[in-house]
């Protein structure tokens, strides 16, 4: 099995899981042994999936302002779970392809896989969405044609990203790629970089 097809498969066990409840403040329970890839891939998924619905129920035109604030800092943590984990993730490649000596013409990619795999998870949430609303027995024919369409470009950029993941994971372990990670140095969430705050603290 490759590493795609492992993470794909994971990915539709942790949207299952979740819709057995449906409901965002369901605790989670990942199966996967604590420091293994695969609990990495498992709450990944979750952080994706439960914002997908904090980001459903914050478009509300009804929702009380209170709970839109509140659902906002719940998104905004969410997002920095979401970059921590991928950043956790990259150093687990990093340190599969330590070993490894990049050939002399090894070159650099845009992305590192963690980032790649951070839209493959979003992809399987797309995917199911998508074919709930081809499978709406409330919806019209027009509806469910134009869904359909959508829910097949999804299933062809699947495998399209799933492919290219692969793929360069094997530049890697062949040495055709040097694996490089960039921290993302998110300012906002920092007191002493987002000048709202740390001006605040000098008041």
């Amino acid at each position: 099995m490759s590493f795609t097809e492992q993470a794909n498969q994971i990915f539709r066990q942790v949207i299952a899981d979740y819709h057995l409840t449906d409901n965002v403040d369901t605790p989670i329970h990942n199966p996967y042994e604590r420091d293994s890839i695969e609990f990495s891939l498992y709450l990944k998924c979750w952080i994706d999936t439960v914002q997908w619905h904090y980001e459903d129920i914050i478009r509300d035109p009804h929702i009380d302002p209170q709970e839109a604030l509140s659902l906002k800092r719940r998104i905004d943590r969410s997002n920095q779970d979401r970059t921590d984990l991928v950043e956790e993730i990259d150093t687990y490649f990093r340190k599969v392809y330590s070993e490894v000596t990049p050939l002399p013409d090894a070159r650099l990619n845009t992305e590192s896989p963690a980032w790649a795999v951070d839209r493959l998870s979003i992809l399987a949430l797309k995917i199911y969405h998508m074919q709930e609303q081809v499978d709406r027995k409330d919806a019209n024919a027009e509806h469910h044609e134009r869904c359909l369409m959508k829910l097949n470009v999804l299933l062809e950029q699947q495998k399209d990203l799933s492919l290219a993941i692969d793929q360069l994971l094997d530049d890697y372990q062949a040495g055709r790629k040097v694996m490089k990670v960039y921290r993302q140095m998110k300012m906002y969430n920092d007191p002493s970089t987002n000048p709202v705050l740390y001006k605040k603290g000098e008041n």
